[in-house]
């Protein structure tokens, strides 16, 4: 496959990840203008009620547009509590959360300044638990056209937009999910969700 551009976003869905996996080289944007209600600082989980989205706060100033790489995250409210929280409220019967979750609270328990840090932080883990060595670079600008080699899914990977029609190389295999019986299989969630059922076998699913 030859090189995807991408977006930094947070706990991304399965469908990043996969791009990522099947990828020559993956180019992530830092100078994109953030974006309300994208996935930028938000990811959706699978709950007991059903698919729970989890936005992280941010401080954006007013009127102006804000270059992703200088977002910073804000102190209003107590969200890593409540993300946390909810990730063990969902995923804590998930056949390999025990084997994951100290990985993953210590990322809940400090402060991180900016919403980059913290998505590419949490992205390198995830790439090391399911050994995705695709090379990995940054923009130094932003691209505002690619070549016919680069795949271009800044905005294709969006909660708003449906990616069977932005990306049809993208197919979903129905894995096991602990509330799927209440709610049925919902599809392209966040990438813990199927890392906290599926285990090492992510990768199978990719």
């Amino acid at each position: 496959m030859q090189t995807v551009l991408l977006s930094s976003l947070y706990l991304a869905p399965i469908q990043y990840y996969s791009k990522l996996f099947r990828a020559k080289e993956a180019v992530i944007e830092t100078d994109d203008n953030y974006q309300k209600q994208s996935y930028r600082n938000r990811c959706i989980i699978a709950s007991a009620n059903g698919a729970l989205p989890l936005s992280i706060p941010v401080e954006k100033p007013k009127g102006e547009k804000c270059k992703m790489k200088d977002l910073k995250i804000s102190d209003h409210g107590n969200w890593q509590h409540f993300h946390w929280n909810a990730i063990i409220s969902a995923y804590n019967s998930s056949p390999f959360f025990e084997f994951y979750k100290d990985e993953f609270s210590s990322f809940y328990e400090k402060k991180t300044t900016f919403l980059l840090d913290f998505n590419e932080q949490l992205r390198t883990l995830i790439c090391n638990l399911l050994d995705i060595e695709t090379p990995i670079r940054y923009t130094s600008s932003f691209i505002q056209e690619t070549d016919t080699n680069t795949l271009d899914l800044r905005e294709a990977i969006h909660p708003k937009r449906n990616w069977r029609k932005t990306d049809k190389e993208f197919i979903t295999k129905p894995y096991y999910q602990v509330f799927a019986e209440k709610h049925s299989f919902i599809e392209n969630l966040s990438i813990i969700d199927i890392l906290f059922n599926m285990g090492n076998e992510t990768r199978l699913f990719l």
